[in-house]
């Protein structure tokens, strides 16, 4: 974890158990990762849609939008994308532990940072479900509704993830996702495996 020097962690009243039955459920992180246009984005907004009609607090933290304020002086390279996600992951354990299900949508192409993300939230107590959303390049690119891919191939762009810059799979996320699957059947996957811890 790391801190500012000289500063103390202020307890509030309020103990997560006592959030838990104000609200009636537990916060958790589900953290989609994959290439850009892999879909992460529209499968977290499919499943904030179903927690909130279940009556759940959830919260979509998608990449694009933190880098829009909270994360808006970052660049793209790796130290900069080791920060987006120690940033993400550190909103997403306080909305978590706020009861709140946070829904992390972030390309986090490196495998050790996707692991720090979750070991700040085991060390916390909290829940963590990784999402591999896992859409070949070549099908990314024939998406690319960005436009940002077409970018790359003719030289305007450099340093992207899984074109000119890497991106490491997951090597054991709770779900992994194949294109071919249907929105609602994602969607279903990804609830499964977070009702399944509780």
């Amino acid at each position: 974890m790391t801190r500012s020097p000289n500063v103390t962690w202020q307890a509030g009243a309020a103990s997560r158990e006592r959030r838990r039955e104000a609200l009636g459920h537990e916060g958790a992180t589900v953290w989609f990762t994959g290439l850009p246009a892999s879909g992460k984005s529209t499968i977290a907004v499919g499943v904030e849609e179903r927690l909130l009609a279940a009556g759940r607090s959830a919260y979509l933290l998608d990449g694009d939008n933190l880098r829009h304020g909270l994360n808006g002086d970052l660049g793209f390279d790796a130290a900069a994308r080791t920060e987006n996600v120690r940033r993400a992951a550190e909103v997403a354990r306080l909305f978590a532990d706020a009861g709140t299900v946070a829904l992390v949508s972030l390309v986090s192409p490196y495998e050790a940072d996707r692991a720090a993300a979750r070991k700040l939230h085991a060390e916390d107590g909290l829940r963590f479900v990784e999402v591999f959303v896992n859409t070949p390049l070549e099908e990314c690119e024939r998406r690319d509704p960005k436009g940002l891919y077409a970018r790359v191939r003719a030289g305007e762009l450099s340093g992207f993830t899984g074109v000119d810059d890497p991106y490491e799979a997951p090597s054991s996320p709770e779900v992994e996702l194949a294109p071919e699957l249907e929105l609602g059947a994602a969607v279903d996957s990804v609830l499964g495996a977070l009702n399944a811890g509780g």
